[in-house]
């Protein structure tokens, strides 16, 4: 069989790779790092003083078709069971299929089969199948 490659593989290009961390969050310890949009009457975040880091908004997204693709050119599709692939049939050539994490081995080994002959890459096709062939 041969490998399935994507119908169009953009340049993927990321305006912004640093994440936007939450202001203060390296001075206060209870201050979490994940991103919470400052509102406060003085803040000087808020207001986009110089100096002070960026605030996430709207022009820092990226480009509408590579979003969300991974390096080799497919978007992910999170599988659950074989009903779940079949839904990647005629999409073989934009996405690809991943394994959840909680499918077993067992259900693991009918999907890989069935994504092989139905020509659909996984991400994570070989995950949890090794320590049944060591056995």
């Amino acid at each position: 069989a041969k490998m399935v490659t994507p119908i169009r593989k953009p340049k993927i290009v990321k305006k912004r790779t640093k994440i936007f961390k939450r202001p203060q969050s390296d001075r206060i310890r209870k201050v979490d790092h994940s991103w919470r949009r400052p509102k406060g009457i003085d803040g000087t975040y808020r207001r986009r003083f110089k100096g002070h880091g960026y605030m996430v908004s709207i022009g820092f997204g990226s480009n509408k078709k590579p979003r969300h693709m991974l390096p080799d050119g497919f978007k992910k599709f999170l599988v659950h069971n074989l009903a779940e692939l079949e839904v990647l049939l005629m999409h073989n050539r934009k996405y690809c299929g991943e394994i959840a994490h909680n499918v077993s081995s067992l259900n693991r080994k009918a999907i890989v089969e069935r994504a092989r002959e139905l020509n659909i890459k996984l991400t994570n096709g070989n995950a949890k199948l090794r320590s049944e062939e060591s056995e």
